[in-house]
């Protein structure tokens, strides 16, 4: 199973809103010819990992197949996110959008050859991963505790950053 996580919390040139923007970065990554998409979770507004006064973010994510092994398929993620204007200055900015590989076949990997790590590190500790990933890998479990998505939600700590469903129209 590979998931990918989408958000943004800018519009990117030529789009109105940041769910514009997600929206798009979708349809971009459904015309790929090494990606097909299987599964795409409603959206979601999230408050900014690390809370702070950044707008809010909106976040989903897909489930695909793809014939790209981990680190090209990250690499074509961090040109579409170029596509759309993300610049990477500083960690935690505000963003126009972005394209995290959270799981790619349950690989782990530390990044030491240049490839990405996996599972994407902070997954585990993010309702805007885990939410939308539940809808779309119900089953899923991290690929090193072992744990299932239900009860890393649950395990979710109290007063964590605010998450709702993003409301349809």
């Amino acid at each position: 199973m590979i998931v990918i996580a989408v958000g943004a919390n800018l519009a990117a040139d030529g789009f109105e809103t940041p769910l514009a923007t997600c929206e798009a970065a979708v349809a971009r990554l459904a015309v790929e010819p090494s990606v097909t998409i299987l599964a795409r979770s409603r959206w979601y507004v999230s408050e900014p990992v690390p809370v702070s006064d950044q707008p809010w973010y909106v976040n989903g994510a897909i489930r695909v197949s793809s014939t790209l092994d981990a680190k090209a398929l990250l690499e074509r993620l961090h040109a579409i996110e170029a596509w759309f204007g993300r610049v990477r200055r500083v960690r935690n900015e505000p963003r126009p959008l972005d394209l995290d590989l959270i799981d790619h076949h349950g690989q782990v990997r530390d990044g030491h050859d240049g490839g990405p790590i996996l599972p994407h590190p902070r997954a585990q500790e993010r309702a805007f991963v885990l939410l939308p990933l539940a809808e779309i890998a119900p089953g899923w479990r991290h690929p090193v505790t072992g744990v299932g998505v239900e009860e890393l939600i649950a395990a979710l700590p109290p007063g964590a950053p605010a998450i709702r469903p993003l409301a349809a129209g």
